[in-house]
């Protein structure tokens, strides 16, 4: 299981990235992917000042993802046309749930 929790914690980050920073013109997007980015970093990199304060790295990408959820619940387009920009806010959907399912099976007590 704890294989699944790595590769699903990079996997569910960098394609919430990778959908966010598609919507390059819209500044809070790509923001948004890079918060992703940076907050994988300083999960998986042996960064001291990171890996001393794994747990509340931890639930920072917990919390931001979940807000990234909310937002979108509350301010996206949840109308689905394959194909579209629309579309894009469910994918992201479920690569954020894969990420929140990676961080809870690498939950350290």
């Amino acid at each position: 299981m704890k294989n699944f929790s790595k590769y699903g914690i990079i996997l569910g980050a960098l394609l919430a990235a990778y959908f966010h920073v598609i919507l390059f013109p819209d500044i809070a997007f790509t923001l948004n992917g890079l918060g992703y980015l940076g907050l994988l970093g300083a999960y998986f990199l042996p960064i001291p000042f990171f890996q001393q304060r794994h747990k509340l790295v931890w639930w920072g990408m917990v919390g931001y993802t979940l807000l990234t959820i909310v937002l979108w619940f509350i301010m996206g387009n949840k109308t689905f046309v394959a194909g579209t920009n629309s579309a894009i806010g469910y994918y992201a959907k479920a690569s954020e749930i894969i990420l929140l399912l990676g961080l809870w099976f690498d939950k350290k007590d």
